[in-house]
């Protein structure tokens, strides 16, 4: 399903499409992501102000409560295509993210990369966004062609309110603004079970959801054979409280499996 062209351009560009990857799955996914939205987990989280208009929900860290995912992480091949685009030998699953846009929904996601707000560092990283609804490209989330490389890492902020996530915001650069600095914006029309694989350094965003259609998606997000445990300057997201790992460890197996190859 990823081919060496693919690969080189994940590495190239920190984000690329996998057409089709999931269609075989889409069914399955779309019963999740509805059994999770009525059966809400810990951290599942409503990311609008009072007033603002539609409904933006994600939750993340379900795949073991919820059939529907747990047999998208186990058994589809989304740990194959993960070790693949990363070039490691392995692919150890980190966690599930539910993310859902209803119709009318004018808020935007914040640009931001996902390696902040993890516990994880590492070169072979893999986030997976597959929809389970069709997405136009004035829609679908945009990456920054070449951010896996930046030197520094974007300033992590919370999604409802844009405000500092860490309180030190000078470790970080400032977050990109796309309108006026000029880089290479990635996005595409996708077709449910269409897969965007892109590295944990990749700094994205994604506009609202203005259509009449609604714009569901699941995450999952994967590491190789590189990745270790990384203390941040604050709590992450997810947490894993009682983890008990240390700086340089690779991420417990009992708590985060390897799916492909030996680990």
């Amino acid at each position: 399903m990823i081919d060496d062209t693919l690969i080189d351009a994940y590495q190239r560009d920190g984000a690329v499409v996998v057409r089709g990857a999931f269609a075989a799955h889409v069914e399955t996914i779309a019963a999740g992501i509805a059994r999770n939205m009525a059966e809400p987990g810990p951290y599942a989280a409503e990311n609008l102000k009072p007033g603002e208009a539609g409904r933006f929900f994600d939750d993340y860290c379900n795949w073991q409560r919820l059939p529907e995912i747990r047999r998208i992480v186990e058994d589809s091949p989304a740990a194959e295509i993960a070790a693949a685009a990363m070039r490691s030998r392995s692919a150890q699953f980190f966690h599930d993210h539910i993310l859902v846009k209803e119709p009318g929904t004018a808020k935007a996601t914040p640009w931001h990369q996902d390696m902040p707000y993890y516990f994880v560092a590492g070169h072979q990283t893999l986030s997976m966004w597959i929809p389970v609804d069709p997405v136009t490209e004035d829609t679908c989330p945009q990456f920054i062609a070449g951010s896996h490389r930046w030197e520094k890492m974007v300033t992590p902020v919370r999604w409802l309110d844009d405000s500092d996530f860490y309180p030190d915001p000078s470790l970080y650069r400032p977050v990109p603004d796309p309108s006026v600095e000029n880089f290479d914006i990635l996005s595409w029309a996708l077709e449910p079970g269409d897969a965007i694989l892109f590295d944990f350094r990749t700094a994205h965003g994604a506009p609202g959801n203005l259509t009449a259609a609604r714009r569901r998606a699941l995450s999952l997000r994967w590491v190789g054979d590189d990745a270790r445990y990384a203390e941040r300057p604050g709590r992450t997201s997810p947490p894993f409280p009682g983890h008990g790992m240390i700086p340089g460890q690779r991420l417990r197996q009992d708590w985060f499996p390897v799916l492909f190859g030996n680990g």
